[in-house]
């Protein structure tokens, strides 16, 4: 099959689109046919590598992806040949506490496709069975695949761990991402006031057609944590979708008491300077989300696939200018999900 690999860490030029062996499905494994792969910021981080990361190298990117079934290892009686699936690229181990609980999410050999173990980039790849969800016949590959990983990590993150409740006001800090553009869709589902924080004017505007309610160009108003609790007749907001990390000094700023931070990364940096004051004297809660259950996967895609929930897509590359894509992506030239066309 082709794939981009890479077999060491560095820039986009490590990058190859090359010959890789077809995998064969294991018992309890479909093979899928990719169609489509999704890029993350994740897969520039594993390119680039970081101190520790232990990789089977070549390394093969990508989280997302969606396809047709290929073929089915022993024991697989849920899939045939030919169905348009899509990846859930949480793996737990399903033998955990955790996991036999419902929280694989929390799995003590947690992986994510792509991060520590082979993923997208490829004509084919082999996965457990519970891991893939099976889309309509007339459900797009791209969409499904831009939709996979953002729309269940929002969806945890906002609804089971933030439990954000209708007339509440939520504010997100960015616009173009692709988990940004699903929290501003969901927070509109939940029934809640949505009110976004961005880069340019031209990602704000998409951000309201989105349905966002009111609309911050922190490149005009620098401390928008100030514009934030204007917005809010000086009350503050309920919950901030905060995942860049650097910027959590302004987010208590602009929380009212009680508030709740929410985030499921660090974008911005891993370090940062914090005053604490701001937490215990207005009783803030920062909850912290990765991913999600199998689960919850499978509520919101069912949303995404019934149309309640649309997914956001940038530009189509070719699997052979995977290179190209992800330069676009860490330029932050995109608004919503970049995706791979798998020919």
């Amino acid at each position: 099959m082709k794939a981009v690999l890479f077999n060491q860490h560095g820039g986009p030029e490590v990058l190859q689109y090359a010959d890789f062996p077809t995998p064969e499905p294991k018992a309890g494994e479909v093979l899928v046919r990719l169609r489509a792969a999704a890029l993350n910021r994740m897969d520039v981080f594993v390119r680039n590598g970081w101190p520790g990361l232990k990789l089977e190298l070549p390394h093969i990117n990508g989280a997302d992806g969606a396809g047709e079934v290929a073929a089915l290892g022993a024991g697989v009686t849920d899939f045939q040949p030919g169905e348009r699936v899509v990846i859930n690229a949480n793996l737990g181990c399903d033998e955990c506490e955790f996991c036999l609980a419902g929280k694989d999410n929390l799995c003590k050999k947690w992986h994510l496709l792509g991060e520590t173990i082979r993923g997208t980039y490829a004509e084919y790849i082999a996965l457990p069975a519970r891991q893939l969800y099976k889309l309509p016949n007339d459900f797009d590959f791209h969409a499904a695949a831009g939709a996979a990983l953002v729309y269940q990590t929002a969806w945890h993150s906002m609804v089971k761990r933030g439990a954000i409740k209708a007339g509440e006001t939520v504010a997100i800090v960015g616009a173009g991402g692709g988990v940004n553009s699903a929290s501003i869709q969901i927070g509109k589902y939940l029934g809640a006031r949505v009110l976004v924080v961005g880069s340019n004017a031209e990602k704000l505007a998409q951000a309201q057609a989105l349905g966002a309610d009111v609309l911050i160009d922190r490149s005009k108003e620098a401390d928008w944590s100030k514009a934030l609790f204007l917005a809010t007749e000086k009350q503050g907001v309920d919950v901030i979708v905060d995942n860049v990390g650097t910027t959590f000094p302004l987010s208590f700023r602009a929380l009212k008491k009680g508030g709740r931070l929410l985030t499921v990364g660090n974008s911005g940096a891993p370090k940062f300077e914090i005053d604490n004051r701001f937490i215990f004297a207005k009783h803030l809660s920062i909850l912290g989300s990765t991913m999600s259950t199998r689960a919850d996967f499978a509520e919101v895609m069912g949303l995404v696939t019934a149309g309640k929930l649309q997914p956001i897509l940038d530009q189509k590359f070719p699997l052979k200018s995977a290179a190209a894509a992800q330069e676009r992506l860490w330029r932050g030239e995109n608004f919503g999900k970049i995706t791979l066309e798998i020919e």
